[in-house]
């Protein structure tokens, strides 16, 4: 498999996958491209790395540099992405429902468990728990899935005032911030609500479950919602 800077290949496709089909209305304007800059912020290592990967991958026939030297997955690239990306969800279900790790813990492992499992293992588990639809962060198993529902969300930070909705998935690529998701109770299936934005303070006011709090816009950008 092989690795740069720590991280796998696949590492490096789970990320370019998750910028390649952004959530809510595509606005390339954002900067949601893989560009080595992004993607290197995205895996903790630096430019250099991430460069030095993405010329690995583009050797590899897995992605296609754009106008902006962006990447961009090829068919081969997607198909093994999209691979990966399913694993790492039936993973992540495997350690919370048979194995008991909580949500937040099941990414942590997940990542370092990816090249153990066969991908017929990986099926055997599908099978045993029972199809789950979605991992423990909300993401559905299954990419077609997701990609359809991609369009339906929004992060909280773009949710308009005053407007009810529900937490369905949780941003996985920042563990730190994946774990402070979960002690603050902002899990999937949680009801939430944005009562002012203050862009001033980078903050939002916010109604979780019912009572107020402040949420910072950086967080607010990894929690995916749909309106009620």
């Amino acid at each position: 498999m092989g690795s740069v800077a720590g991280h796998s290949v696949d590492e490096y496709l789970e990320t370019i996958y998750f910028l390649a089909f952004p959530i809510g209305e595509y606005r390339p304007s954002t900067g949601s491209t893989a560009i080595a800059s992004r993607v290197a912020e995205m895996l903790g290592v630096s430019r250099a790395s991430a460069g030095e990967m993405l010329k690995r991958l583009e050797a590899d026939g897995l992605v296609e540099r754009g106008e902006q030297k962006e990447a961009i997955l090829t068919e081969i690239g997607t198909e093994r992405a999209q691979r990966v990306v399913r694993k790492h969800r039936i993973i992540e279900r495997f350690l919370t429902d048979f194995m008991g790790y909580t949500a937040a813990e099941s990414h942590v492992h997940a990542d370092e468990l990816g090249d153990t499992f066969t991908d017929e293992m990986i099926e055997r588990i599908n099978v045993r728990l029972g199809h789950p639809e979605r991992c423990p962060h909300g993401w559905p198993v299954e990419p077609e899935v997701e990609q359809a529902e991609n369009a339906v969300l929004v992060t909280l930070a773009d949710l308009e005032a005053g407007r009810p909705a529900e937490i369905v998935r949780l941003a996985e690529h920042d563990g730190d911030l994946l774990h402070w998701f979960y002690d603050e109770g902002l899990a999937p299936g949680t009801k939430v609500e944005v009562r002012a934005a203050r862009p001033a303070a980078g903050q939002l006011d916010v109604v979780v479950s019912g009572s107020d709090r402040a949420i910072a816009e950086k967080a607010a950008l990894g929690i995916y919602v749909r309106a009620a």
